[in-house]
């Protein structure tokens, strides 16, 4: 059973580690939260849509967001959508 078949692996980069980075820095975060960081910034500079997440601390706290998507459009990257499973579904039903 091929449950991932298709499905691309997402690839690291310096690109990753220095937004990574400045979100740290920036947002701020703190460094116990780097691995929160860098699952932005692999989603960011790879280009996903969605990042989903249930850590409501670091990654997906609403008073973070703005200042996560504004540093990644500083660094020139689109920002993904970060939200939880339950967010999620309240986008879909409200297309």
């Amino acid at each position: 059973m091929v449950y991932l078949e298709g499905v691309r692996l997402l690839q690291m980069s310096d690109d990753i580690d220095s937004l990574a980075e400045s979100l740290l820095a920036g947002v701020p975060l703190l460094e116990k939260a780097r691995i929160d960081a860098l699952h932005i910034s692999v989603a960011a500079v790879n280009g996903v849509q969605y990042l989903l997440t249930w850590n409501c601390k670091h990654i997906a706290n609403p008073s973070m967001r703005p200042r996560i998507e504004q540093l990644c459009r500083e660094m020139g990257y689109e920002p993904p959508v970060i939200c939880t499973p339950q967010e999620l579904l309240e986008i879909d039903d409200a297309t």
